[in-house]
C-alpha cells in the first residue's frame, strides 16, 4: 500500500468528528502527508435559526452559518497539530456535508477521507442514510470510518 498524500477529515465540532480529526492527523503525520479539515455549514437566514434551533437540539451548532465554523476548523487544528500533524489546511464549505466533502476530495485530489461513525447505526441512518455510510458509497477515494461512537 501506498503512502497517502492528502487526507481529508470531516468535523463538525463535534467529540466524535474530533476524534476522527485526532485519527486523520495521527495517519497525516506518520505519512507526511497533507491533513485537508473541512467544516461544511448552511448559510442561515438570522430568522430561520430560531424554528431550527428548537428542532435540531443538540445539533443546532451545524446550522448557524459560517461564525462557528471557524471556531469549529480552529479546534480541529489545535487537535490535528497535537497529534503531530503538519501540513495542516482548513476548509469551510458551503452545502450538505456529503456533497461538500466528496467535492472538496475532487478539488484537493484527496486518497483518504476520515470521518467518524456518528449516525452509522441509528434507526435514523438505517433508514434515511448518514454521512458516513452515503460518503463510504460515493466517494471515489478510500474512506476511513473511525469508531468514534459505539
Amino acid at each position: 500500500m501506498s503512502a497517502y498524500r492528502t487526507i481529508v477529515v470531516g468535523t463538525d465540532g463535534s467529540d466524535s468528528s474530533l476524534k476522527a480529526v485526532d485519527k486523520a492527523a495521527s495517519l497525516a503525520a506518520d505519512a507526511g502527508a497533507k491533513l485537508v479539515i473541512a467544516c461544511a455549514y448552511y448559510p442561515a437566514d438570522p430568522k430561520d435559526i430560531e424554528a431550527a434551533q428548537d428542532t435540531l437540539r443538540e445539533d443546532a451548532y451545524q446550522i448557524t452559518g459560517s461564525a462557528p465554523t471557524f471556531e469549529i476548523l480552529r479546534t480541529a487544528r489545535e487537535r490535528a497539530q497535537a497529534a503531530g500533524a503538519q501540513d495542516i489546511v482548513e476548509r469551510a464549505v458551503v452545502g450538505a456535508p456529503v456533497d461538500s466533502l466528496l467535492a472538496l476530495i475532487d478539488e484537493v485530489s484527496a486518497d483518504l477521507l476520515v470521518i467518524g461513525n456518528r449516525g452509522l447505526n441509528t434507526l435514523t441512518g438505517r433508514l434515511l442514510g448518514s454521512v458516513p455510510s452515503d460518503a463510504a458509497r460515493k466517494s471515489t477515494s478510500d474512506v476511513l470510518i473511525v469508531h468514534t461512537v459505539r
